[in-house]
C-alpha cells in the first residue's frame, strides 16, 4: 500500500492505493483561507497538520489497512507558499498563499537588486508575486520583529513533511517556484540568496521527487495513526505531481488541469523556455526531467467565485445545466477571469476580471457558460505558447474538477480544437505522489515504469466542426480585452 497527501489550497486530500494503482481509500479534510486585506491570501499551517491527521486516521478506518502495511508516503501541496518557522520549529505567522498579490514592489526590487538578465538564467523565470521569494523580503520590510526570529522558510507541503519526520526538507518541483532555485542545475540559488543577504541555513536540503527524505517519528505516528519508520518521500509541487498522476511523464503530452487554478503542463527532456517567460519553466518530478507550464490564477476558483456570489443557494449541476441551455460563445457574451490577477500570459497581479457584452437579452446562463469558456480561452492562451515553443502536444490529459463537467469537456475541446481525455484514477497530486513513493521504495524502478503500469485514459471528447468557428471568432475577440481594459485596471 501507498499513501499520497495532497495540502491543497481549500483542503488536504489524502488517497490510499495498493500497488496495481487501484484507490483503496480516500479522504478530505478542509480548511479556511483567511484574506485580511484585498490581494492578500493567508492560511495556518496549524489549520493544514490538523487536517492531514483527520485525513489520514479516516483512511485507516475507512480502508482496515494495518499502518504497517504502508509501504510509504509522498506529500504534494500547492506551491509558491512561505511557512515561517523559528528556531524550536514553530509557526512564526500565517502562511502567504501563491495566489497572494502583495509583494509587488519586493519581486520589482529583487530583479534590480539580482539583474534581470541574472534571474532569468538562473531561474528561468521572473520573479512572480506568488512566488516564495518576495514574500521573504515582504516579511523582511514590513514584520521586521517576525523576520527576526526566522530560522527555517519551508514550503507548505515540506511543513507536513517536517511534522511528520522533523525533517527540514524539500525536492525540485517545488523548490523551483521559489524564485531562488537555480533550476537547470537543481539546486539552489547560493550565489542569489547571497545577494538578497537571505541566510542560507534557512533553506531546506533539496532532494529528487521519488528519494526518501525522512520517516515517520514517533510524535507523529501518535498523531496520525501511522506506523513510525513509514518512509517519506520527496513528493512534488501539486502540478508536478498531477502531471504524475495524469501519466505526463514524456514528451508530446500535456495535461490541462481545471482546479482552483488552471495549468497547461507539458513534459520536457531538456529545460527550454518561452522567449518571454510568460510560461514557467521547473524541473519536473520525474528525476533528470524538466517542464512547462502556463497557470492562470483563477479557473474552477472563477466558476465558485460566480455561483457564491449570483447563485448562492444553487448547486453547480443547476448553474451548469442552465450553461448547457445556452449556445456556444454564450451570444457574444465574454468573461476575463483574472479575479486575482494573472500570471499567464499577463504576469500582471493588478489584472482584474470583467464580463464584457452583455444585453438585456442575456440571462443567468448565458453568465454562467461565459465564465467556462473565458476559462477555457485563457487555457487556450497557454496552449498557444506551448505551441509556439515548438512542442509538439498529440494529447491532451484533462484533470480536476472541471474535468467532472461533460459540459466543460466539450467546451475545452471546442475552444482548443483538438480532442481531450479524462483519466479512470482521477484523484489528482495525491494519487502521483503515492506513485512517487512506489519509486522510492521499490515498487516500481522509474516514474514512467509507475505511470505505465498504472495510469489509465477513461473517456475522450472530440471538438465539434460546428461550433469549433464561433469560438474561434470567440477566442480573437477574448484577445482583445486584456489590452482594451488594462488602463482601467490601474485605476482600482
Amino acid at each position: 500500500m501507498l499513501l499520497g497527501i495532497d495540502i491543497g489550497t481549500s483542503g488536504v486530500k489524502a488517497v490510499l492505493i495498493d500497488t496495481e494503482g487501484r484507490v483503496i481509500a480516500s479522504a478530505s479534510e478542509s480548511y479556511p483561507l483567511l484574506t485580511p486585506k484585498p490581494l492578500w491570501a493567508e492560511q495556518n499551517p496549524e489549520d493544514w497538520w490538523h487536517a492531514t491527521c483527520k485525513a489520514i486516521r479516516q483512511i485507516l478506518q475507512d480502508s482496515g489497512v494495518a499502518p504497517g502495511a504502508i509501504r510509504g508516503i509522498g506529500l504534494s501541496g500547492q506551491m509558491h507558499g512561505s511557512v515561517f518557522l523559528d528556531a524550536d520549529g514553530r509557526v512564526i505567522r500565517p502562511a502567504l498563499l501563491w495566489c497572494d498579490q502583495r509583494t509587488a514592489d519586493e519581486c520589482a526590487w529583487i530583479t534590480e537588486r539580482v539583474g534581470e538578465q541574472t534571474v532569468l538564467q538562473t531561474t528561468l523565470n521572473p520573479v512572480l508575486t506568488g512566488f516564495q521569494a518576495g514574500k521573504i523580503i515582504w516579511l523582511r520590510r514590513h514584520e521586521p520583529e517576525n523576520y527576526a526570529r526566522v530560522r527555517h522558510v519551508l514550503l507548505p507541503k515540506d511543513y507536513i513533511r517536517f511534522m511528520l519526520t522533523g525533517e527540514f526538507a524539500t525536492e525540485v518541483s517545488d523548490a523551483s517556484g521559489t524564485a531562488l532555485f537555480e533550476v537547470p542545475k537543481r539546486d539552489w540559488a547560493y550565489t542569489m540568496l547571497d545577494t538578497l543577504e537571505l541566510p542560507r541555513e534557512w533553506f531546506p536540503r533539496v532532494y529528487e521527487s521519488p528519494e526518501i527524505t525522512g520517516r515517520v517519528n514517533a510524535a507523529a505516528a501518535q498523531a496520525t495513526g501511522l506506523a513510525e519508520g513509514t518512509p517519506v518521500v520527496g513528493g512534488a509541487g501539486d502540478q508536478a505531481a498531477g502531471a504524475v498522476g495524469g501519466g505526463v511523464v514524456e514528451e508530446g503530452i500535456a495535461s490541462v488541469a481545471v482546479g482552483t487554478s488552471g495549468v497547461v503542463f507539458a513534459h520536457l527532456n531538456q529545460p527550454r523556455v518561452d522567449a518571454h517567460y510568460r510560461t514557467h519553466t521547473f524541473c519536473h518530478a520525474v528525476p533528470g526531467a524538466w517542464h512547462v507550464m502556463g497557470v492562470m490564477l483563477m479557473a474552477g476558483g472563477a466558476l465558485q467565485w460566480y455561483r457564491d456570489t449570483f447563485m448562492p443557494q444553487e448547486s453547480f449541476d443547476t448553474a451548469l445545466a442552465e450553461a448547457e441551455a445556452v449556445s456556444p460563445s454564450s451570444e457574444g457574451l465574454l468573461f476575463l477571469p483574472y479575479l486575482s490577477g494573472e500570471r499567464t500570459p499577463h504576469a500582471d497581479p493588478k489584472a482584474r476580471g470583467a464580463f464584457v457584452g452583455a444585453t438585456l437579452a442575456h440571462g443567468r446562463g448565458h453568465f454562467t457558460r461565459a465564465v467556462l469558456e473565458g476559462v477555457a480561452y485563457g487555457l487556450r492562451d497557454s496552449l498557444e505558447i506551448l505551441r509556439e515553443m515548438g512542442l509538439s502536444l498529440h494529447q491532451l490529459r484533462l484533470t480536476g474538477g472541471g474535468a467532472k463537467s461533460p459540459l466543460w469537456r466539450q467546451i475545452l475541446a471546442d475552444v482548443f480544437g483538438q480532442p481531450v481525455h479524462t483519466l479512470q484514477a482521477e484523484e489528482g497530486p495525491a494519487f502521483g505522489v503515492a506513485l512517487l513513493a512506489g519509486v522510492g521504495t521499490g515498487v516500481w524502478d522509474s516514474v514512467p515504469e509507475a505511470c505505465a503500469q498504472t495510469v489509465r485514459l477513461a473517456d475522450s471528447t472530440e471538438p465539434s466542426p460546428t461550433h469549433q468557428p464561433l469560438y474561434e471568432a470567440g477566442y480573437a475577440q477574448y484577445r482583445q480585452l486584456y489590452p482594451a481594459l488594462k488602463p482601467f485596471f490601474r485605476l482600482s
